[in-house]
Parts: C-alpha cells; structure tokens; sequence
C-alpha cells in the first residue's frame, strides 16, 4: 500500500538544510503502487574531484578528509534500500565528480554491490528497447584513467565509458581551470578498448572565451580520429554559483560573441554530420544506434533511481499507468547536497525537497525536453494532454507552433513537431514559448 507523504514535506526545503522528516523513501513508497512503475535506471553521484573546474556547477569538491571509504559504505547501504524499487535495469550511470578518482578497491566493492542486488541482465545481455541499447557507463578522468581501474569496470559490466575532454588545446584547458594533458585523452581511449569496454563517449565544450574556429575545428577533428561513436559537444554556459562566472564578472576575459557562438554551433553540426556522426539532440551526436540510453531515457521522462549526495531522482506514482510523464502521479526529489549530511544519515537519503505530482508541469517538461530531441515531440499527444488541463492554451500552442514554423525554427511531419537545423540554435527560446503557452 502505497504511503501518502504528509503535507508539509511536500515542496521545496529550507535552503542550505536538508529536510530531515522526508528520506526518498517515503516518495519510492508513494510511487510504488505497480511494478510497470518500477524504474529502469539508476544514477549514482560520485562527489570527489581532484580540482573544482571553474565552470561546474555540480555537486563536487577536493576531498581532504579521506572520505572515500565511508562514502562507499554509505552509498552501498543505500543502494541496499533502493534495489526493492527498480525493474531490471536497461541503464546505470556513474557520474560527479569525477568517478575515476575513487580507489580500485572500493569500485571492486561498489560494483560487486551493485550486481548483486540489482537485476543487471538487460545490461549484461545487450538488449535493446525503443530507446536504444541497455548501457552501464562510468564518466572518467583523462588523468585519473587507468589499465587496473577499466579492468575492474569491465569485469563489473560496465560497458561505456565517458571520458572529459573538454578541449585539446592546453590554452583553453587552462581557461576552464581542466588540469590534464590533452595527450591523455587519447590514452584513456585506447585503455579503454584494450579493457574491452565498447563504447566510449567525450565531452568537448565550445564558445571558450578567446576560441576560435579553427582552433573548435582542431577539437573536433582530434575527437573524430580517436574513432569514437558518441560525443556531447556543449556551449560554455556561465552558471551563477560558479568561479567561472565570477571572473566573468570581474572582467578577467570576454564572453565569446554570440555571432561566433552560432557559427561554432553550426560548424558542429556540419563537421560532425560529415563524419557520421548525427545530432540526435541539442548536444549530442552519435553515430547509428549508439545513443546514450540513460540520458535520453531523462529527455523522455522515464522514472529513475537516484543514489549519492544530489542525486536527483524522477518516480511514477499513482495517476501515471504505463509511467507515461503527462500523467499526474510523477514525483521528483533530490537527496541532500552535503557529504558529511549524507554519512550521517542512514538507509534512505535525506531529501533537501520534493516536486509532488503536478500535471501541468509535467506537461510543460515534456515539451521543454521532447524539443531538446531530434525525434521531436508527438504533436497529437501533447495537444490532448493539453486539452485535458487548460481546454484555452490548446489554440495558443498551435498559434506557437505555427509561428515556429514561419520562421523555420520548426517542422511538422508526420504528426510531430521537431527543430530544423536552424531552430536547434533557438532551442531554449523555442522551448521557452512553447512552455509558456500552457
């Protein structure tokens, strides 16, 4: 019987303290009501860093403490608890952090865990569902990437890795504060391979203050000859909590200009696509079939399991048959962002707040997320939903959507509605329009 979350521990906690009379497990019991419910996925934050990089805004930090063993007591413990609520999992990702600076030892344990109290046979087996190909991916370090550690990750079924590039030219390392040798990008490629592990992704960045053209096309051309069949290529974004925007601030460098940006967005696309690499969302490219199963299994709102501190989950609960997203009953948490919070605790994490089912803004993500992709968004299915909770916005979506297309940001084909090339430089504003029609 599923168990109702009180009223006052529904909605956003105190700020900077984590809420203590909610843990994740009174949301996994208010959205277990019905295994075609349970997630296929799970998330795992790995917290440590060697060097806080001046454009993250994720949960990371230099560890002096020497924590990394409590932290995998703890988040074994947890995932102890969490087991009970997944399906048999098509996805896990390890991400930070930086994963790779944990000790090989406590991965041997961490991964031992994880086989043994979750269902990893889809993973094992390599199936595929409408979504892609079942996936365990570890992010890893260039500098931090070695022959013993993918060793141990092979044998622990993981089977894609996502190694952080970010850039291979030293200058502009250095302006995101990245303190590897770009040479070693290559290296953790290649030990990769002779692991055994298949399928590697990187991650590169553009619009660097001071980048070039040709210096972005050195980027991709590099990335390009390491052979690999994913890559995630993100425009430098200055988030408000990071050292990055505060140099901008200070004046320390010039942003890159939005004219260039574009160019540089394009010339993506173009080098890329050439390559056989296609978008198939705003970031990320991937040659046939070897899309990333976790994250787009995010863009599409399927539930997921969350593990480690502020790691977010998503759960379908009552009112959501199917775990279809439009549906009312889907709940988002995030556990508390603190280390020493987090190993204080025990079982559940502590949740620092709680999204409770609300339609609407489930309807307005989905829309936020499905024109992120290049499949688009199921015009009908979101023009019912819509019908369904605001009768009014239904005109003023279609009147959206029709002016998107006259300005050639977006197609209708087949009953969807999808960017073109130019509407993907749009993205967020497409987005955001549509969104606000609802």
């Amino acid at each position: 019987m599923a168990i109702h979350l009180p009223q006052h521990s529904v909605g956003p906690a105190l700020p900077g303290k984590p809420d203590r009379g909610v843990d994740a497990g009174l949301v996994l019991a208010q959205a277990a009501d019905g295994p075609e419910r349970l997630p296929r996925s799970l998330y795992i934050h790995t917290p440590f860093c060697v060097h806080k990089c001046h454009y993250c805004d994720f949960y990371s930090f230099v560890d002096n403490r020497d924590r990394q063993a409590a932290f995998t007591d703890r988040l074994i413990d947890e995932l102890s608890r969490l087991a009970p609520f997944a399906a048999p999992l098509h996805t896990v990702f390890i991400g930070g952090g930086t994963p790779s600076l944990l000790r090989t030892d406590l991965w041997e344990r961490l991964l031992v865990a994880i086989a043994e109290r979750f269902d990893l046979s889809p993973i094992r087996e390599g199936r595929r569902d409408g979504l892609g190909q079942a996936e365990f991916t570890v992010e890893c370090n260039p500098e931090s990437t070695t022959a013993e550690l993918l060793g141990i990750l092979k044998s622990g079924g993981v089977n894609r890795v996502s190694v952080g590039a970010q850039s291979f030219n030293p200058r502009h390392l250095k302006t995101l504060e990245r303190w590897h040798d770009p040479a070693n990008v290559a290296r953790a490629i290649e030990l990769a391979r002779a692991a055994g592990i298949p399928r590697q992704s990187l991650d590169l960045i553009f619009a660097i203050p001071g980048q070039t053209l040709d210096e972005w096309d050195d980027d991709l051309r590099r990335a390009l000859a390491l052979g690999t069949t994913h890559l995630s290529c993100y425009n430098l974004t200055y988030e408000p909590t990071t050292a990055m925007t505060k140099r901008l601030e200070l004046g320390e460098f010039e942003p890159c200009p939005n004219e260039l940006e574009a160019e540089l967005f394009s010339h993506t696309l173009g080098t890329l696509r050439g390559a056989g690499l296609d978008r198939y969302e705003v970031s990320n490219f991937a040659a046939p079939g070897e899309q990333s199963r976790h994250n787009i299994a995010y863009w599409v709102q399927e539930p997921w399991l969350a593990a480690g501190p502020s790691a977010s989950g998503h759960l379908m609960g009552r009112g959501s048959p199917g775990g279809h997203a439009s549906h009312a009953g889907s709940w988002r948490f995030k556990n508390v962002p603190r280390l020493g919070d987090y190993l204080d605790s025990a079982g559940f994490s502590p949740v620092v707040d709680v999204e409770a089912p609300d339609p609407l803004r489930l309807v307005r993500e989905r829309i936020m997320m499905g024109i992120r992709l290049s499949a688009g968004l199921d015009a009908a299915g979101i023009l019912d939903d819509v019908h369904g909770l605001a009768p009014a916005a239904v005109a003023t979506l279609r009147r959206a959507v029709d002016r998107m297309i006259d300005q050639g940001w977006v197609l209708e084909r087949e009953d969807r509605w999808t960017l073109t090339d130019a509407g993907f430089l749009m993205g967020d504003h497409v987005a955001s329009e549509l969104m606000r029609t609802v």
